[in-house]
């Protein structure tokens, strides 16, 4: 299955600053603003690396799921995750569960504002190139979720083993399980065909799924897929936080 002909390496990288900045931003329009600026560069990078037009660059980007897989794993250790010190530092005196429900409101507030974003884009009187609308603005929600599955663990103080990388796989891992990192069962091997690589494909599907509603027609598409994404990543949150509730007060 061939990948979309863009350079793949600036897209994660891109999807990760924009996940990390417009989840700790606290302004509405700044947010916004950063999220339609990714999904420009996005369309006309993919467009212009085609090298044939925006309905080339469609045809590229929705090339298949696996490509889709392969950006997340790799945008993964590029998030920018806040440790359980600076979270402390930043929300002084709270308790941890004061600091995860302040984390998932403001990851929910983030996963909205891409939703929106990308539904104003598609109102333009100007064809987007929707496919990659909908793989970007998958990207930066998938990293909104991601760093926030993180940053659960951290507040928690339960923060997974190993150094960067293997510590942001488990948390891609989390993701896709909606549990906590020691919740996880079968390992984290993301080989094609391996059970944890069917499940990311499957959450995947239906994470784009999701994107795709923001595109909808006029206005009804930025308001439906803000909807849609506060609410599945404050159910997230919500699910990994009760993990992590139950292992810190477990013992």
């Amino acid at each position: 299955m061939a990948e979309p002909e863009t350079d793949t390496s600036d897209i994660t990288r891109q999807a990760a600053e924009v996940a990390a900045d417009i989840t700790e931003e606290d302004r509405p329009q700044e947010r916004s603003r950063l999220v339609s600026a990714f999904l420009n560069r996005a369309t006309r990078s993919s467009a212009r690396v085609a090298g044939r037009g925006t309905r080339a660059a469609r045809r590229r980007a929705g090339s298949g799921i696996g490509w889709l897989v392969d950006q997340v794993v790799a945008m993964a250790p590029r998030l920018r995750v806040r440790n359980q010190a600076m979270l402390q530092a930043q929300f002084p005196g709270t308790s941890a569960d004061d600091v995860a429900d302040a984390l998932i409101e403001a990851a929910a507030r983030a996963a909205a504002a891409a939703g929106g974003a990308a539904g104003m884009a598609s109102a333009l009187p100007v064809l987007p190139a929707w496919p990659v609308e909908v793989a970007a603005e998958t990207l930066v929600v998938v990293g909104i979720e991601i760093k926030l599955v993180a940053e659960l663990h951290e507040a928690y103080g339960v923060p997974a083993a190993g150094k960067l990388p293997e510590r942001m796989s488990a948390y891609v891992a989390a993701w896709a399980h909606r549990r906590g990192v020691f919740m996880i069962e079968g390992g984290l091997i993301f080989a094609a065909g391996s059970p944890l690589a069917r499940l990311l494909r499957r959450r995947l599907i239906a994470r784009a799924g999701r994107s795709a509603v923001s595109l909808g027609p006029l206005l009804t598409g930025a308001a439906a897929g803000a909807i849609f994404n506060r609410r599945e990543t404050r159910k997230l949150g919500r699910d990994v936080q009760r993990d992590l509730r139950r292992r810190a007060i477990g013992p």
